[in-house]
């Protein structure tokens, strides 16, 4: 078997020109090696995406992994941004040489699924350890043909966080908005409340990577990025959606973009935020007031896009590496570990018995925060096929944000270049995805 070069993950013009190689080669593992203490364990190395209060948790469960067995040593490294791990990767790869595990987000392991880079995952599955433990819907979006392709981790949906005290101050419901239009319509309340000297701003909207929340917005809205590979926000309902952005942050001024909503958010500069519910303990925790969380408002229609990463095993590593990087799989996979991963951060309990942990319902009964995500997951769905598969796909989309935020450029118009692009990039994929997905 060959496999095709790698075309063009965002780091990755260099996979390029790498040509077809083997899938039966053996790649080596990233420098580093096993301490004194686990000496004589197989070395599994975990790329990991996440640093702060999220890599502390990461770096909690694999130290109890480690010490709950005897057999395995698991090194996590840290890489940087879920881009930067897609881009390490891919550079790896083409050097013959590549991690065992991997975070990859949702915008990054179906490139590397259409390469073969990833190891099917069935013939790894136990009964702790496979379809039945996960929750249904987010398992299922790394199925293809029938194959697991990896297994969801630190999952998530955006929610609406939103400053109670600045609600209060307003006069308004200690709720989220059900409708955009309602949103809209607080915006004159808010303004009337004063933070850092300046009237409040009902909601920022972010520079970089706000496309993942604009898909759910533009399904609220009636439209769509695509369906399959055929593109469609350039029509209505993705269209509407972009216009009421631009009246609220041009013509009403009751919105801006941000290169960071939730810091500005923690600061008390604006009243709401649409954010990663993976973020519901850093974003709480630096807040000096205190938060709210709510389902994200609908509009003509509901629906929110999932989001963050599952961990993939990267298929050129030997037979015992895969299997002491399964059992590392299957210990994240207990309930009482998925569910101190979520208390730990606010990503999704992503395995069904972890509703059920007692310090997570005693943490969800404390903090009702905790429960919004996991009751809103009912309105989520997987995002359209074109951002997803199509290489930088949601830099083209979150770039044409960025003329409707910062030029007052007119939604119609700025979809239309944004459709030509994505519909050029998702050429460059389509015989892979009519192949290997349909």
């Amino acid at each position: 078997m060959r496999r095709r070069g790698f075309l063009g993950l965002a780091a990755a013009s260099a996979l390029a020109g790498c040509g077809y190689r083997s899938v039966d080669a053996i790649y080596s593992q990233p420098a580093g090696g096993v301490p004194k203490q686990y000496a004589n364990r197989v070395r599994v190395v975990f790329w990991s995406s996440f640093g702060g209060v999220n890599g502390k948790a990461v770096d909690g469960l694999v130290a109890k992994f480690n010490e709950s067995q005897q057999d395995v040593y698991v090194e996590v490294q840290f890489q940087g941004s879920y881009d930067d791990v897609a881009q390490k990767i891919a550079a790896a790869l083409v050097a013959k040489q590549a991690p065992d595990l991997a975070i990859l987000s949702d915008v990054t392991w179906e490139r590397f699924f259409l390469n073969d880079a990833l190891e099917p995952l069935n013939g790894y599955f136990t009964d702790g350890f496979g379809p039945g433990v996960y929750q249904p819907k987010l398992f299922g979006e790394y199925v293809v043909k029938e194959q697991s392709w990896a297994v969801p981790f630190a999952r998530s949906t955006p929610i609406l966080y939103y400053n109670r005290d600045a609600f209060a101050k307003a006069g308004l419901p200690d709720r989220a908005p059900r409708t955009w239009s309602e949103l809209r319509s607080w915006g004159p309340e808010l303004a009337r409340v004063q933070s850092g000297g300046r009237s409040l701003r009902t909601i920022a909207f972010a520079k970089i990577d706000g496309d993942w929340q604009f898909q759910g917005n533009v399904w609220q809205f009636g439209g769509a990025y695509s369906d399959g590979l055929d593109v469609k926000i350039d029509q209505d309902g993705a269209v509407a959606a972009g216009e009421w952005q631009r009246e609220m942050v041009h013509g009403l001024g009751q919105a801006y973009m941000a290169s960071s909503p939730s810091t500005d958010f923690a600061n008390g500069l604006v009243g709401v935020i649409q954010e990663s519910t993976g973020g519901m303990k850093t974003i709480t925790g630096k807040a000096k007031f205190e938060v709210g969380a709510g389902f994200i408002p609908s509009e003509v229609a509901t629906g929110i896009a999932t989001g963050g990463g599952g961990i993939g095993m990267l298929r050129n590593i030997s037979s015992e590496r895969k299997q002491a990087a399964a059992a590392f799989l299957t210990f994240l996979a207990r309930p009482e570990n998925s569910a101190w991963w979520t208390t730990q951060t606010g990503y999704l309990p992503v395995v069904n018995a972890a509703r059920e942990d007692a310090e997570l319902k005693k943490l969800i009964a404390e903090q009702p925060n905790y429960g919004v995500a996991i009751a809103q997951l009912a309105n989520a769905r997987q995002q359209d096929a074109i951002r997803l598969y199509g290489r930088n796909s949601n830099v083209a989309i979150y770039t044409g944000l960025q003329q409707i935020y910062a030029d007052n450029a007119a939604p119609r118009e700025v979809f239309r270049s944004v459709a030509r692009r994505l519909e050029a990039i998702g050429d460059e994929v389509r015989r892979q995805y009519e192949e290997k997905v349909l």
